[in-house]
């Protein structure tokens, strides 16, 4: 049985948190983003995804 490969996103923020909702500043801090242009990776997961999806008009996604 061959183990999988748990795959992961490189999350990049690329537009500015001012002036947005408290909820989606707070989705950006906890994805682990700090400021512009910082970069994580995170864990493929549901959870992940939907915060993501939540702002995705401020960050860029990279599978890797």
């Amino acid at each position: 049985m061959a183990k999988e490969i748990a795959k992961t996103l490189r999350i990049t923020q690329v537009r500015s948190g001012i002036g947005l909702a408290r909820d989606q500043r707070r989705t950006v801090r906890a994805l682990g983003i700090l400021r512009m242009h910082h970069t994580v990776e995170q864990a493929d997961t549901p959870v992940i995804r939907g915060m993501i999806f939540k702002v995705k008009h401020l960050v860029k996604v990279e599978e890797i």
